[in-house]
Order: structure tokens, then sequence, then C-alpha cells
């Protein structure tokens, strides 16, 4: 059981008491002890007010530009071959870690190289239609297929403005980077991918024999 030594409990008692008692301190001048000197330092926030009010925001933030930027932007693509013959195969995305994941207690809890295949954990609805954006025999066959009419299509090119395509057909559209393709082990569009299980079904479509 544990024991208190009650004088000590008593004194700190009263001493919490008069230290929070409002009135204390302007019954009792304390006097002062050594040297005072005024406050040097600006206010924080009145120092980010001042150097904020000193910034051209409108040369910082140009929206015209800013805007020309997001129209402009393209990722590292690469453009791909039209698929000559209608193939089907099933792509494993496994992917061996490149740095050791840490478990947050000083140990590790995945090594690096370990293999990973998250389609054996987790459910990919979405449907992937790769085309080239830039090809306009490839754009109208995807405005005729179902997959345009999809809300779980997402379209990428391998090619072509993402923005000024978008604007045509009124849907997003991304880019098939090249760390998409090489997931997927892309090799010609248009292609189309979803999940099969544990794998990626890719099919390639060749249009000049589905016309």
């Amino acid at each position: 059981m544990t024991t208190f030594n009650k004088p000590a409990v008593i004194f700190f008692a009263v001493m919490m008491t008069l230290l929070s008692t409002p009135g204390y301190a302007a019954t009792h001048d304390l006097g002062v002890f050594g040297r005072t000197y005024p406050i040097a330092e600006r206010d924080a926030i009145e120092e980010l007010k001042s150097r904020a009010a000193a910034v051209d925001w409108g040369r910082v933030f140009n929206s015209e530009k800013m805007g020309k930027a997001i129209k402009d932007y393209k990722p590292d693509i690469r453009a791909l071959p039209n698929v000559l013959e209608n193939r089907r195969r099933l792509v494993d995305i496994s992917y061996s870690l490149e740095l050791d994941i840490p478990d947050g207690k000083g140990g590790i809890l995945y090594p690096r190289g370990y293999t990973f295949n998250p389609l054996a954990y987790v459910n990919f609805s979405k449907t992937l239609v790769v085309i080239n954006g830039d090809d306009p025999g490839q754009v109208a066959w995807f405005l005729t297929t179902d997959y345009a009419k999809a809300f779980d299509t997402v379209l990428l090119i391998t090619d072509g403005s993402y923005y000024d395509l978008g604007q045509k057909i009124k849907r997003p559209v991304f880019y098939a980077t090249s760390q998409i393709i090489d997931r997927l082990q892309l090799r010609a569009v248009p292609s189309v991918a979803r999940q099969s299980g544990k794998y990626m079904e890719i099919n390639e479509i060749a249009l000049s024999k589905n016309q």
C-alpha cells in the first residue's frame, strides 16, 4: 500500500490553491528578480501577414499560365503499335518490394524482395480501356462500344492530349504511363484490361477485323 507524506501533501495543496487564485498575484508584490527587457521579436502572425503582403501573388499564381500547364501536362508515356490480331492473355501483376517495410516497432513487416499480388487480396472492379488518343479510328471505336457508357470504365491513352480528348468526348481521360504499360505488360492498342481471379485479363482488339 502506498503511503504519503501528509505535511508534504498539505503543503503542495496549499501552494496549488494560492497559485491558482486570481487575486493572489494582485495582492502580493513579489518584486523584480534580475533585469527585464522589452520583447524585441515581432509577433509571428504579423510577420507572416507582412511577408504575404509583399508577395506579388498575381505573378506567383498566374491563372493563364497554370491553366496552360494543366492542359499541356504529359507524363512519361510511350506509343504502342496497333493491334493486328485479336489476342487474349492473362497477366500476373505481382511485384517485389524494393525496400523493407517497417512494422513501426523496430522490426520489419515485409522485407525487400517480398513478392505481392494485390489481386489476391482486393477486387478491382474497374475496366481499363487503353487506346491511342491521337488515332481518330481508335477514338471512334471506343465511342461506339459499351465501355464509353459504363461508369466503371477508365479510359487511358498512350498518345495525344488527355485534355483535348476529354473535352471532345465529355468524360475523364488519363494517361497510360510507362509504369502502367509495364505492369499490365501491354503490347499494342486498343487493349481492354479487367480482373480475372488473381490475374488481369488483357484483350487486344484488332479494329480492322472487327469492323
